[in-house]
Order: structure tokens, then sequence, then C-alpha cells
């Protein structure tokens, strides 16, 4: 472990990631780099630290055991930046992980030496600068001269460092050489010259050093340039600045308009404020998925957020911002089982922190805990579909349904969903009591959603434990109850498992029946990641009556969408049944590739086969054919071979499948899958048009068009518009 220290500012962060992409090629498994900025609570590292490494840790084991187990064998860099607000809880982590995986090396950035056993520090100085009265002769003599002159050719090309050789090189020193103080002075050079920067830099050096002089000189330093860069803004941009410190990570205009507005900022001026506070360097703006969002630099943040601390809005602000995520929340939960599915994954996923941070705030305040279990109610489809971490949701569960324990609606969806999180983990055991509670909760208040929740979880529990029977009575009893209360989603879902069910009973004319409607009801609300689920049952269906063929070509249609937005655990299902295609097929070789490949899929997400059950019984059967066929040895090395497949390479061999055709499995009927109107936005992407020329170009909103290109990459299987321009390319 090596720990890089130094002063805010100094560059710790991009130090860090500049080596981590040198010697990154060292490590078998790659680097993997956990921001830990964000986080306020060192329970959540665990959690943290497995997302980054993208594990989907879904077992029940405790985050810490899960996480060293998923390491162990591992060859990584594991780059923790920002570590200095959570000292001992990351001493406590490396020190675990590198016991239990040798092979992994880890890489801090922190204020301060962690303490973490068989730590090496390394300080990081501040940029070389000329000495007080000994300028610089050229530009790149000294690192700071050097960077000042290349910021200052991006916000003022007439701009001569030359020719101004002695006021930069004096400014570099009063600066220390500290990287961010050097570029919140070069913004300056839009307004002032570097000479007027220098003056009114000394009048704020004097003044601070009368004020505080418990400071450090360098954290003077880069005190002193923060406090300078906040004078120049007007009024309304440092109060805006303080309120947008609340967020954690980055945000959104739609959240810094609700959540930072009133009191003397009306909504429709955030904007104009926060395009001041970019081109003061206040703000950094970002870009994903063609939406702009802003963050602070930390140590920027740090300052804002003492602002915040001293206006007394504080406690408003963070409870504005919880409830604004609060309503995200809802928001999601109504829209997800719709065309809005492929937004709400990026959404969502762009929040996390945010989200962290309601829950953490939610949590710590008394009486505010009922918030906290609709939060984590709200996003089971999240937890589950998306970030895949079961014991982070059970984690924020445990402690909401604890602190909050009033009978509330909320409480009563709390509760189901804990136990779905449960039965997904296989802890069967803890599903029925969880229910119980929920339906006498819901009997009680009248709720009929948590009726219909309560019965469909209990029909899939009696079908984790065999009991057929009274899993269909149970599961029709939910459809019928989701269909009453208007509960789309609900039926779709109630539907699947009925599938499943029926499927294992042996029903195969009412299961594909039934797995015809439920294919049916995502066509028509254009939900297409359910769509890939109800793919893979449809196959399931298929696989059970015999017909290969097309269980492999429905199962790998649903795959290819699942691979493009990181559900594992829907691509270790259909690696699973597309194994038992190829032992049906007499396909013994790539049969254990794929047993092989599903298996690295169940282990990265801490579980195996837990979504199967019972089909469990499918698989030792499959499998002991196939090893019969193949050989013991044979079989050993064609398994171990797809174990040692990436996600990505695993799947690619799925997709590869022979046919009459000659086409790889999965890709014949794309075309249609497209509506026109895709298939016209897929041709202006292979021109090489961005989302705002193609609205422009078919007089469409941009949110439209980005909502099409989206549409496209889930129906093809695809992640990037490169890929979709690829596709035109070939189908032309």
């Amino acid at each position: 472990m090596l720990t890089l220290t130094g002063v805010g500012g100094v560059g710790k962060t991009r130090l860090a990631l500049r080596l981590a992409a040198e010697a990154g090629r060292a490590f078998r498994d790659g680097v993997r780099l956990v921001d830990l900025t964000t986080l306020r609570n060192g329970e959540a590292l665990p959690h943290a630290v497995s997302e980054a490494l993208g594990l989907r840790d879904e077992s029940p084991q405790r985050p810490m055991s899960s996480l060293m187990e998923l390491l162990e064998g591992r060859q990584l860099l594991l780059v923790l930046d920002g570590c200095e607000h959570l000292p001992q809880a990351v001493a406590m982590l490396a020190g675990k992980l590198l016991g239990a995986a040798p092979e992994v090396r880890i890489l801090a950035t922190s204020r301060e030496i962690l303490g973490a056993e068989g730590e090496y520090v390394l300080t990081v100085p501040p940029l070389s600068f000329p000495e007080p009265g000994r300028p610089a002769t050229a530009p790149a003599q000294y690192d700071a001269v050097d960077l000042f002159a290349e910021r200052a050719a991006a916000v003022q090309p007439a701009f001569s460092v030359a020719g101004n050789i002695e006021a930069v090189s004096a400014l570099c020193a009063r600066l220390d050489g500290i990287p961010l103080a050097i570029e919140l002075a070069v913004a300056r050079l839009r307004a002032l010259s570097v000479t007027q920067i220098l003056d009114r830099l000394d009048d704020r050096f004097e003044l601070l050093t009368s004020q505080r002089r418990t400071l450090v000189p360098r954290h003077q330093t880069l005190r002193a340039a923060i406090d300078w860069s906040f004078e120049l803004c007007s009024a309304d941009e440092r109060t805006l600045a303080a309120r947008l410190s609340v967020f954690s990570g980055d945000f959104d205009l739609e959240a810094a308009e609700q959540v930072c507005s009133g009191d003397g900022i009306p909504a429709q001026d955030v904007f104009d404020l926060i395009v001041g506070l970019l081109d003061k360097s206040i703000l950094v703006r970002t870009e994903t998925t063609g939406t702009a969002r802003y963050r602070f630099l930390e140590t920027i943040r740090e300052y804002a957020q003492s602002i915040l601390a001293s206006s007394g809005e504080e406690p408003a602000l963070r409870r504005r911002h919880r409830d604004h995520y609060r309503r995200l929340a809802g928001r999601a939960l109504q829209e997800w089982f719709g065309p809005h599915q492929l937004e709400w994954v990026h959404r969502l996923r762009d929040d996390r922190a945010n989200l962290r941070a309601a829950l953490e705030f939610s949590l710590g305040e008394p009486g505010e805990a009922g918030a906290a279990l609709e939060i984590v109610a709200s996003l089971w489809h999240y937890w589950i579909s998306l970030a895949g971490s079961f014991n982070e949701g059970r984690h924020w569960l445990e402690r909401a349904l604890e602190l909050a324990p009033e009978a509330t609606p909320a409480r009563a969806d709390a509760l189901w969903v804990a136990a779905w999180f449960a039965l997904r983990q296989g802890d069967v055991d803890a599903a029925p009591p969880l229910l119980r509670e929920c339906r006498d909760l819901a009997q009680r208040l009248g709720y009929p959603t948590a009726m219909a929740a309560a019965a469909h979880f209990s029909g899939l529990t009696a079908y984790f434990r065999s009991d057929f029977q009274s899993a269909l009575t149970l599961l029709e009893e939910a459809r019928e109850r989701y269909h009453a209360n208007g509960d789309e989603a609900g039926v779709w879902m109630a539907l699947f498992h009925l599938v499943i069910v029926h499927s294992a009973l042996g029903d195969d004319v009412l299961a594909e029946s039934l797995a015809a409607q439920c294919l049916a009801m995502c066509e028509d609300r254009s939900a297409y990641l359910s769509r890939s689920n109800a793919l893979w049952v449809v196959g399931l269906a298929r696989w059970f009556q015999g017909e290969q063929a097309q269980a492999a070509e429905l199962v790998e249609k649903g795959l290819g969408v699942m691979r493009s937005h990181d559900d594992r655990w829907g691509v270790a299902e259909c690696l699973e049944v597309l194994a038992w295609v190829a032992a049906a097929g007499g396909k013994g070789e790539r049969a254990a590739r794929l047993f092989g490949a599903a298996g690295t899929v169940w282990q990265s997400i801490g579980t195996a086969l837990p979504g199967l059950l019972p089909f469990a019984d499918f698989h030792n059967i499959c499998e002991a054919r196939v090893r019969r066929a193949l050989g013991a040895r044979a079989y050993t090395t064609a398994f171990q071979q797809g174990a040692g497949l990436s996600l990505e390479q695993a799947v690619d061999y799925a997709l590869d499948v022979d046919r009459r055709d000659g086409t790889p499995g999965g890709r014949s009927g794309r075309v249609s899958a497209l509506t026109p109107r895709e298939l016209e936005v897929a041709e202006l992407v292979a021109q090489g048009m961005s989302n705002k020329e193609i609205a422009a170009k078919l007089v469409i909103a941009q949110r439209t068009a980005e909502g099409h290109v989206e549409h496209i990459l889930a129906k093809l299987g695809l992640s990037s518009r490169v890929q979709i321009a690829t596709w035109v390319t070939g189908r032309r």
C-alpha cells in the first residue's frame, strides 16, 4: 500500500491516476478507482469498493467478508481517492484486503497518513517555482510556470508568458506552486492582467495572515486563492455556491433549481449563476449520456460547505436535498415499467452518491427514518437490476426498519422489499416473518399495494421451497390483486414468476401462453430492460418444451441487452440456459465452457445459482451428462477455459453461435426490432451526428433524440455509438 499525501490542491489525485495508468499494464485484472470523497460513513466503504470493482455482491455474507472472498486470487491495483475523512475505516479495509488478496496493491490519496499496516507514504510536493527575485528565463524551466503558461493559453490565447515572466514567476512563488491555486489565479486572466492578479492576491494574503495565523503556510496559500476567487463572485453566486455544496458528487440543473432556489434566488436565475461559477472555475462541468452535470473540486467544496455551515441554512438545505431525491426515487418507481427505463438507469447511477447522502441524512436525524424507508423501497429495482448490491440495499433497509417502527405504508413496502432481497440472496428462511408482518400491516392500513406484494413474494418463497402448488395459488392471487390495483409492473412480475413455476411443473402450454403475455406487456410499454428478462423466461419455457433453437435465439436476444447494462444476474442466467441448450444439442465442449463462464459471473456477484432454484437439478443433470460425454479431463479443461473469460468475452462467446444462415446467434431479426424512426436515427448516428444535430435534423427535442439512441443500443445489445455505426454499415 502506497499513500500519496499532501495539501489539498497539490495534485494527489492526478498523480495517482497517471501512476495507475502507467502501472496498470502490470496487473492482470487491471486498475480500479474508488472515489471516497462523497462517502460520509465508513460503514458504506465496502459497498463503494465493491461497486467500483464491478463486483455485484448478492451473497448474504457481511459485505467485508464477501469483498475479501471476491478479491482472493485477483491481481489488480486498487486506487482509493480522498481517504482523509475516513482514515480508520480505510486502514482497516486495506489491512483486511491485503491480507486476503496477496496480489492486490492499493494506491491511496489522503491529506494525512492513514496508519494502515505496511503503509508506505510519499508526500507529494508542490510544483517547482522560481525563487523570489530570480525569475524563470523560459516557461518550461519550472513546473509551476509551465502549468501557468498551459492554462493561460486556454483562457487568454493572446497572453504571453515570456512578456510577463517576472509577474508570472512572482505569482507562482506567491502561490507556493500549488496547482489548484495556480489554476484559480489563471482563470482571472479573462478580466485582469497578471500584475493586477498579483497585486490583489498580495492584499488577500495580508488579510489572511492576520486572521488565520494557525494555518500552515501552504494551507494559507490555498485558502487565499479560494477566498479571492469567491470574492470575485457576485453575492448571489456565492450564496448559490454555498447551497450547491449540499450535493455529494455531481448534480444536474434540475436538482440545483429545485434544491437551491428560493430565499432571494429565483429558480429561473440558477442556470445563469451556474454559468458564472463555471467561468470563475468554482464549478467544473461534466457530461454523462448527453446530460450536463456539475461538480466542485473537493477542496473548493469544503470551502463552500464552510460558508453554508456558517449561514444557518444547512439543516434546511439538507432536508430539501433529501426531499428532492425522495421525489426522484418515487418518480423512478412510477415510470420504471415503461419507455423511460434506460433514462432511469443512467440517472440513478449518476445520482447514487446523492441518494446515499439522502439516506444518511434521513437515518441520522431524529424522526426522519421513515423517509429512508420510502426511498429504499422505491428503489428496489435499482438495487436488484442496476446496482446489483443486495447487501447495500439490505443494509439501508435494516437500519431504516429498526429506526422507523411506526405502522406506515412505507414500512409495509420496505418489509416486502426486504423479503425479496433475502430470497434473491438464497436466504429463504428470512423472508416469511418479514412477509407476515407486511401482510398484517397492510390489512390494518387497508393498503392494497402491499397486500399484493405480500402474496407475490409468499408465492415465490413457496417456489424456493419446492411447494409448487402453494406457489401457483399465491402468485395467481398476487396477479389478481395487482390487476385490481392497476399495477401493470406487478402484473408483469407475477406473470414472469408464474412462467417459471408452470415450466417446472411441466405445464408447457400454459407456461408458453403466460410467457407470451409477459413479453407482449414489455412490448406494449416499450420497457426494453424488462423485455430482456421476458425474452429469457420465454426462452426458458421453450427449452422445457425441447425447442432448443428457439430457446437459444430468444435467450441470446435478451443477453445482449443485459450485457450492455451490466445486469450480471441476468447474464449468468442466460449463460446457464445456453449451456443447457448446448448440452441438449450434443455440443459438450461448448456447454462446458458456458458452465465455466456462468460460474465466474455467479462468483462475481457472490452467489451460485440461487436465481434458478430449484432448477439447480437441471444444471446438475446437464453437467453430469456433459462430463460423461467429454470425460473428466476434457470437461475440466473446457470448463476452466470458460471460467477464465471476462464478462465481455463470455457474452461474445455465447452470442457467436453458428446458425444455418451463417449469422452470429441472436443477431438475426435485429432490423425488425427497430422502429422506422429508430432506423432513421441509427443512420444519422452512423453519419457522425450528435444528439443535438439529430434533433435539429428531425425537428424533435434533444431529449427525444437521446431516448431513441438509448433504445437502439438496448434493442441491438450494443454499448456505444461507434457500434451503432458499425451495425449500420454492415446492414448496408
